[in-house]
């Protein structure tokens, strides 16, 4: 299938939305398919670090220490230095001989197996260049969570050496197809340890985060039309949301979780709407001629990004949550697209169309208007930011596969989470609720 689509897409009145999905049937939470991750980039000013092997970790079932170096890479803020095997968090570190090794930190720790079954994983951070312990931790966890221990780990050290909160242990979600089937998936922010949400026949797009991470709004075409569908991830229970006359497409939850905006066709053409999140309380946002889609509210609630053909192209525009005018934003290129904001408000990421035709990932500063495109491929849609801040995830085609990629906001260094069974599409990052 051909992710190249126009925006006046007849089915969805979406842009570029990727159709995947299908006959919703609950499959409880079968494991998905393993990812590999290829990081690749050299950033401006990584922090060396060293991490050996954990000891014993090959008991555990997962190469903890792998786990959590490839998180850090994957941040941009970290280079892996190379680290022989036999340091614990017991140890008392030889400096001069990670300094030598030009590490300005060290982490290392142990695994081992308890007596009720349960696997304790233990670490300990020092900072190299002032000889000093930096503190570490002791988590005891079933078998099946040592790869999220592991992440947890990650975001301690990338939290002590940043002092920002780490991702790595967050979710993301994203809908794959494989074998003429469709998926909508939950997994690690590694693209890792994934279980099924939902398996179709038919399509399931633009999957939506609520603000506390325990539901997923999405669109799902198993009654031959566009539904808007709630689910509660915990229960796998689902509301339908919006199942009006014509479409429902693009649900986006409220900073408060209180409402979701989304596009209906009810009224003939494609609208901006407001509804309260039980349904309830619907009401019009834009009164236009154009289609206007893909609202995503800034991070005070107070306004709405989206994108509307209302000047002649699709570009991005600005209004107010209560409604009124709308301002345009975009102004580089005549196809602009897919916007998603930063957690802090200050940045934009969006997909723009280059000359040559294809589809490429951009960010842009608000106040300045500046614009940067951070990818060099061509065929590229859907991102969506971390709940920090400093990573955006995004689909693209690389290799003849649907695959996602994670980039730093500058371009620079980037990580491809390769699929080995399925066309992956569809990411959007889930919040800090873990």
């Amino acid at each position: 299938m051909s992710y190249l689509k126009p925006f006046l897409q007849p089915l969805t009145q979406l842009s570029r939305r990727t159709l995947l999905g299908g006959t919703a049937a609950l499959l409880g939470l079968p494991a998905l398919a393993q990812f590999r991750v290829e990081i690749s980039g050299v950033g401006g000013s990584q922090m060396p670090v060293a991490l050996p092997d954990f000891v014993n970790e090959a008991g555990s079932g997962q190469a903890v220490a792998a786990i959590i170096r490839a998180d850090l890479e994957r941040s941009g803020q970290f280079r892996i230095v190379d680290a022989p095997a036999g340091l614990s968090e017991t140890s008392l570190p030889a400096w001069n001989d990670w300094r030598a090794r030009n590490a300005d930190a060290l982490a290392a720790g142990s695994v081992s197996r308890l007596a009720d079954g349960r696997v304790d994983l233990r670490f300990k951070l020092w900072d190299v260049v002032k000889g000093q312990d930096l503190g570490g931790e002791a988590n005891a966890v079933a078998p099946d969570d040592v790869r999220l221990a592991a992440h947890r780990i990650a975001d301690a050290i990338y939290l002590k050496l940043t002092g920002e909160r780490g991702v790595f242990a967050t979710r993301m979600a994203y809908v794959t197809k494989a074998g003429g089937r469709y998926s909508l998936r939950i997994a690690d922010a590694d693209g890792e340890g994934g279980q099924v949400a939902l398996s179709s026949a038919d399509p399931i797009i633009s999957p939506a985060w609520s603000p506390n991470g325990h539901e997923l709004a999405y669109v799902s075409f198993e009654s031959r039309k566009a539904v808007v569908w709630v689910q509660d991830l915990s229960t796998g229970r689902r509301r339908m949301l919006a199942n009006f006359r014509g479409t429902n497409s693009a649900p986006t939850f409220s900073p408060d979780g209180l409402q979701l905006a989304l596009t209906l066709s009810r009224d003939g053409g494609s609208q901006l709407f407001i509804m309260n999140r039980d349904g309830s309380a619907l009401r019009r946002l834009t009164q236009t001629s154009a289609i206007d889609t893909e609202p995503v509210f800034t991070p005070d609630g107070r306004s709405i990004y989206f994108v509307s053909d209302r000047g002649g192209s699709p570009q991005v525009y600005r209004m107010a949550t209560e409604g009124g005018a709308a301002t345009r934003v975009t102004f580089s290129g005549n196809y602009n697209i897919s916007p998603a904001i930063s957690p802090d408000g200050r940045t934009m990421a969006y997909i723009t169309r280059i000359s040559s035709g294809g589809f490429r990932l951009c960010v842009m500063d608000l106040a300045g208007g500046q614009v940067q495109q951070i990818s060099d491929s061509s065929d590229d849609e859907s991102p969506s930011f971390s709940p920090n801040g400093r990573l955006l995830v995004y689909a693209t085609r690389a290799g003849g596969r649907d695959v996602l990629m994670t980039s730093t906001l500058d371009g620079r260094i980037k990580a491809r989470l390769i699929s080995t069974l399925a066309d992956v599409r569809e990411p959007t990052w889930g919040p800090f609720s873990r």
